[in-house]
Formats: C-alpha cells, structure tokens, sequence
C-alpha cells in the first residue's frame, strides 16, 4: 500500500469516475485501476463496483474513506514539518448560498489579503450536501443554516443565530394571516429542498392545514428576491439576505403569529489529530467575525 495508491482512491471518490481521475492526477487509465487493484489486494476487498454503468463505493469503499482522509492527514503534516507554521495551500470550503451572498464575503476578502498564498476554493450546496462532502473529505471547512444539531463525525461550532423572516413587495399586505384568506394567486416563492429554513416553514404550512399557496422554487436566493418583489409572492429567508431590501424599502417584513424554531449560523471542521495552517488560519477568522 504506498500513499499514491489513497491519493488516487481519494481522487476516484471525490470525482466520480477513473477517467475524471486519471485526467486530474495525470495517469492513464490502466494506472489508476493497477493503484485501486493494489489497495483491494491489500485490504482484501472490492472497493468500487458498477451499479447499471455508475461507479458506487462498496461498503469496504465507504469504510475506507475516513481512514484514507486521516493518512493523507498524517502525510501531509510530515511534509510540511519544516514549514508547519506557514499558511499555503488550498482551502476548500463548502457554503449555502444564504451564508456566501450575506456573512462569507468579507471573511474571505481579509483571509485572501492576509494569506495570499492560499486558494480558496468555495462552493455552494444544500447544508446536507456540505456536511457530506465535509465527512468525505471534498472540503475542509463546511457551514449550514440549520435549527440546533448534534454530530459524531465532525466538529461543529454554532455561529450566530439567524433571524428568519418572512418577505413581500413594498405594497403588499403587512400581515401574513391577508395571504392566507384564499389568496391562490400568490406563489410561496423558495430555493432548493433540503433548505432548513424552507422545511421549517413548510412544517408550520402543514402544521395549520394551509394548503392554498403554489410553490414557486428558483436557483437563487437573488432571483427569490426579485420575483418577490415584483409582487407575485411572498418568501421565507435569514433576515442578513434581505437587510438591504427591506431598509431601502424595496422588500416589507411580514408580520405573523408564528413562533418559529431558532436556526443558527454553524461552521463544522473534521475530527482530525491535525488541521493544515490555512484551515486554522481560516476557522480562527471566522470566530473574530463571529464575535
């Protein structure tokens, strides 16, 4: 078993395919899978399989990752022990796009200034994706808006909590209770499923058998606002997203009797002996804006 043989595992897992693989580390084909041949050989075990031409882990694949993760941890700890303090590298970081578009921006401008010897590597997800891809190793720091949680595979840090808020035109009604008497012209305008704040509110929908608004799902929260504004609708998202809107009169906070549950602002880390200097470089960052 030699490190190359998990970097190219790692690479499989992260891409999806051999080919993807292959073209990223700069092998042919027949060296990624003499590398994954050897792996099997030495762990005794199949570790991809083909399900109807997709490539899946198998359950010794799936077992393997984190201790894959935490070699390649260790590998890389010992090359950098003549520079363990200096900050370089890649950072990658997986957000919902409510957290990019409203808290991460100025985070990642002061670290780009103060480490500019680190690429960031930002991508947008569901908070459910993030944490997978945090556990699988696709990224280094991951952040959700999500109600209180527990996790046994990462460390994570509450944040903030966001206040979330319901949304309509400058001259539409000032109460949620007027969209709710037979209103079946207005949309409930939201993102993806899976979003936490969209869930809970479609939890209090059902709560109180209120089934007559359409649902409208876009890509962004930026186009949410639009449309909403234009009056077709009403939205549900963190008050940090529209704080500019409302106080320039172009979007109006409705009000509601609701009690909704907190959702907060996390950051989550792997549970690791050893984090790189640019992800510790990063996570404390991240506390002084917190606080």
């Amino acid at each position: 078993m030699e490190i190359r043989h998990l970097i190219t595992f790692q690479t499989i897992v992260e891409i999806g395919s051999y080919t993807g693989a292959a073209s990223k580390l700069g092998y042919t084909q027949s060296t990624i899978t003499s590398h994954i041949q050897a792996l099997e050989h030495e762990i005794g075990g199949e570790l991809f399989t083909y399900v109807k031409r997709n490539l899946q882990l198998t359950h010794l694949g799936r077992e393997l990752i984190p201790l894959a993760e935490d070699l390649l941890s260790t590998h890389e700890q010992i090359k950098n022990m003549r520079s363990i303090h200096e900050v370089k590298g890649v950072l990658k970081v997986a957000a919902p796009e409510s957290l990019t578009i409203s808290r991460l921006g100025p985070i990642i401008r002061e670290y780009s200034l103060k480490y500019p010897h680190v690429k960031i590597i930002l991508t947008n997800g569901t908070c459910g994706q993030n944490q997978i891809d945090l556990i699988s190793g696709r990224v280094d720091v991951a952040f959700m808006v999500y109600p209180e949680i527990k996790l046994e595979k990462c460390i994570h840090y509450s944040l903030v909590e966001e206040e979330i808020v319901l949304v309509s035109s400058n001259d539409g009604p000032d109460h949620f209770d007027e969209y709710k008497k037979n209103n079946t012209n207005h949309f409930f305008i939201t993102n993806e499923e899976g979003c936490s704040y969209r869930t809970m509110f479609e939890r209090y929908l059902l709560k109180h058998d209120i089934h007559n608004f359409q649902t409208m799902e876009l890509w962004s929260i930026e186009a949410i606002k639009q449309i909403v504004m234009s009056g077709l609708g009403f939205s549900v998202l963190p008050y940090i997203t529209v704080k500019e809107e409302v106080e320039s009169g172009k979007l109006k906070i409705l009000s509601h009797s609701e009690k909704f549950d907190p959702i907060y602002s996390h950051m989550l880390i792997k549970k690791k002996k050893w984090l790189s200097p640019a992800v510790e470089a990063f996570v404390e960052l991240v506390f002084n804006y917190a606080e």
